[in-house]
């Protein structure tokens, strides 16, 4: 069978991504994944570096995604199949280019966990990701901001005469296009992904990158890769260096032996060939090799705690078997990024495919064997030698321009090849890509002003070029609002407040009050901030029906907690009694009605919309907010009027168990 490449539909019980969020991404993410190295830790010199080097400030230009809810319903969704007759891929150009299932046709195995269903949640940088399959996760640590976003995809000429898939985009939190070139040569076991991210512009920038593959995963599940240290990094935030394959008493290659989710970075030593594998009891599973320039890999687990296994099913259907991700980046950690140099390139090659190895050294005690079983049984199905070849044989095909194209990304490369006239062979970032986000700005581009926008404002470019286009161009209300969020993202904290209250004095709006509630808080400013928001929720309240409905949900989300922390607790249900009763009855608002009643002393009340039950849609990966607010209750239960002592938390804990349902603690208490 010649490789071939096609459409097809995929249909899957699926949630509605919903819209982005409206406001501006000011404050910084919500990154679990951050760490400090202590004094004197046992950190090599190089990753020391790069774990301080250029970490995420901001989501800045990019919008929050959380406007999807939990109802599914089947659903189309466009799919690309890449085939031979050994192997099939199936790719969603709608959805990141997620590599959704990979199919060894011999033996009749999925080689990837395979979501029976599209359930977003709380997970990538920016919020909407989703379980399974392999995704190409680029811009800075977690999850891209691409997960639920589509890319562009065009078939290609491949090295061997057949056909690629190649999936590229424009990354916006780091400015940068990247490629991936899916080719399955005709008979091979192996799907190859040759990739590049490429740096355009006359300075140096961070560049994060690691390849995410979820595997099934069972009790006797093995993940193995040449290595006899690994770095641990927890939910507590913490970094150390631990054996390979045991530590504290556990086994940690078998993901279902931990309790807690957990990162393991495999410490491979140097001239070692980079290669990660997940089997089963037989010995059968996916292995995951490449050339040396993605040095990193990983094991993801969730454990088989009560929490990972609670997290594992809200994002699937109930019943589903579990997974654990194997993973390989561009350096040891994720917590790392590294510095691409102006006019440069990263550039590598992957491959994925089937392995079967002796289980008895697989799963046996010795672990130089077991993993050197995998290696030699890799040496022989795909050696190190063929893995380079083919890497030297698709780079000329990497600036080949496509020949057809199969799906449309984001037009914001467009928009920047407009701008700066970049020349990127082999990615078409062509005008007609362009959309209704980018309008205003091609304006902008061609006249030198800036539009004003009626209803709700786009997103903000935040590049410095944009920021000195702005600059120079006639003041007004939107010219004010978006060079504030531009300047904001540059640091130029003072500056960006001024242009906000220029904006205000051009026409009072709600979305500057919001750009300067956020100020006073980041300030520390909590009463003044809580006059902003309040000041922003009227201002909303007063604008047309559809304005309305669509950002004061939004505003509601954070002018509450921040109405509550300034002892505002009757203003903060105020703003939730301003949200139609669909609203309301979302499983974040019905938390913070439960806040709001804590705060006004009507515990009770609170206690109450516990009991009725609810879900947050948008949980946050590591949020221990519904713990948290369950126990503050249960404790003023405990107290009355009186204080919050340590037995009093102490007998809360004990006669008010955190029901399952609410367990999502990602670390020991």
């Amino acid at each position: 069978m010649t490789t071939s490449v096609r459409r097809t539909t995929l249909t899957l019980p699926a949630a509605a991504l919903g819209p982005d969020n409206p406001l501006p991404a000011l404050a910084g993410p919500r990154d679990v994944h951050r760490v400090t190295v202590p004094e004197g830790a046992d950190v090599p010199a190089d990753m020391a570096r790069q774990l301080a080097y250029r970490p995420l400030d901001s989501l800045l230009p990019v919008r929050r995604r959380d406007g999807y809810a939990r109802h599914r319903v089947p659903t189309d969704l466009d799919a690309l199949v890449l085939e031979n007759d050994r192997l099939r891929a199936t790719v969603l150009p709608g959805l990141g280019g997620r590599v959704h299932s990979l199919h060894h046709k011999p033996t009749g195995r999925e080689l990837l966990y395979r979501n029976p269903v599209f359930q977003p949640a709380d997970f990538a940088l920016n919020g909407a990701w989703f379980s399974g399959g392999i995704e190409w996760n680029i811009g800075a640590t977690g999850h891209t901001t691409l997960s639920c976003a589509p890319v562009h995809a065009a078939r290609v000429p491949a090295p061997d005469g057949g056909e690629m898939l190649r999936l590229w985009e424009w990354e916006r939190l780091r400015d940068l296009p990247f490629q991936v070139d899916l080719w399955l040569p005709d008979g091979s076991d192996f799907l190859y992904a040759g990739v590049r991210v490429l740096n355009p512009h006359h300075h140096t920038a961070p560049v994060y990158w690691w390849s995410n593959i979820a595997v099934p995963e069972d009790a006797r599940t093995r993940v193995l890769a040449p290595a006899e240290e690994a770095f641990h990094f927890g939910y507590e935030r913490t970094l150390s260096r631990v054996p390979v394959p045991e530590s504290g008493g556990v086994d940690h290659t078998y993901p279902l032996r931990s309790e807690y989710p957990a990162d393991y970075f495999y410490e491979i030593p140097p001239g070692e060939r980079r290669w990660i594998a997940s089997l089963d009891a037989d010995g059968h599973g996916l292995v995951h090799t490449s050339t040396d320039t993605l040095r990193g890999r990983k094991l993801f687990l969730w454990g088989a705690g009560r929490a990972g296994r609670h997290w594992q099913e809200w994002l699937t259907e109930p019943g589903t078997p579990g997974y654990a991700e194997i993973q390989a980046g561009l350096a040891r950690t994720q917590l790392e990024h590294v510095p691409l140099e102006a006019g440069a390139e990263f550039a590598w090659l992957e491959a994925y495919g089937p392995l079967a190895a002796d289980p008895r050294a697989v799963h046996g005690a010795d672990w130089g064997a077991a993993r050197g079983a995998v290696a030699d049984r890799l040496a022989a199905v795909l050696p190190r030698a063929a893995v380079d070849a083919a890497y030297a044989a698709w780079r000329p095909y990497a600036d080949v321009e496509p020949k057809e194209r199969l799906a449309t990304g984001s037009g914001w490369g467009a928009l920047e090849v407009a701008r700066a006239g970049y020349d990127l062979p082999g990615l078409p970032f062509t005008e007609d890509t362009m959309g209704e986000e980018q309008r205003p700005w091609r304006e902008l581009l061609r006249t030198g002003d800036l539009p004003d926008e009626p209803g709700v404002p786009g997103p903000s470019p935040v590049a410095p070029a944009w920021r000195d286009l702005l600059e120079s161009a006639r003041p007004g209300p939107s010219t004010d609002f978006h060079l504030g969020v531009a300047q904001w993202h540059a640091g130029d904290r003072a500056q960006a407040v001024r242009s906000w209250e220029r904006a205000l004095v051009r026409g009072r709006s709600c979305w500057p009050l919001y750009c300067l509630a956020v100020a006073e808080a980041v300030a520390g400013e909590t009463g003044r901030a809580a006059q902003r928001y309040a000041e922003a929720v009227a201002c909303a309240g007063e604008a047309a029906e559809e304005v309305r409905h669509t950002v004061l949900p939004a505003l509601a989300r954070e002018a509450v907690p921040a109405l509550i922390a300034a002892g505002r607790a009757d203003d903060a249900a105020a703003v939730l009694a301003r949200l139609r009763p669909e609203d309301r009855a979302r499983g974040r608002f019905r938390l913070l009605t439960a806040q709001v009643l804590l705060a006004r002393g009507e515990v009770a009340a609170a206690r109450a919309v516990f009991d009725e039950g609810f879900e947050v849609a948008d949980l946050r990966e590591g949020d221990e907010t519904l713990g948290d607010t369950w126990y503050a209750i249960a404790e003023r239960l405990v107290a009355g009027d009186g204080p919050v002592t340590g037995e009093v938390r102490a007998r809360a804990r004990a006669d008010h168990p955190l029901p399952e349902r609410y367990e999502y603690r990602m670390r020991p208490a």
